[in-house]
């Protein structure tokens, strides 16, 4: 499992902004609901992406079936902990009408997420089929 240097690079910025940034906001009930969702969240998101290794792509591809790991149970995790790292930050920031990003994001995510079953389907068959009966989302 190979993490690119452009996702590394990324992940990085964005956790020293984040912790450059977190004390400009007092923590109340609500910041640290966003947090306790947020930080988990974005641990198993970067974990997802290093698991993904070299399968990991903008298009969608199949260059091979990952099913260990966060991917036996969840057939897209980088997706689903992506939603839930944002949602986490919009409830840190106390800011209820970040949560109009989900109107965009969540069908995004549900049409990219059939793109790469068609893909996926057509290139590993049934072990995708039975892979897909086996895990959610």
């Amino acid at each position: 499992m190979k993490l690119n240097y452009a996702t590394l690079a990324l992940l990085v910025v964005f956790a020293i902004l984040f912790a450059t940034n977190i004390h400009r906001f007092p923590l109340d009930s609500m910041r640290i609901i966003g947090l306790c969702i947020a930080i988990p969240s974005f641990v198993f998101f970067v974990l997802a992406r290093i698991q993904l290794g070299r399968s990991f792509s903008v298009q969608a591809k199949a260059t091979r079936l990952v099913t260990t790991g966060l991917y036996s149970r969840i057939r897209n995790p980088i997706y689903f902990f992506g939603a839930l790292m944002i949602a986490g930050i919009i409830v840190w920031t106390t800011k209820p009408v970040l949560f109009l990003i989900f109107v965009v994001l969540i069908p995004l995510q549900i049409s990219r997420s059939r793109q790469e079953e068609r893909v996926l389907t057509e290139t590993f068959g049934e072990s995708y089929l039975d892979y897909k009966r086996k895990t959610w989302f």
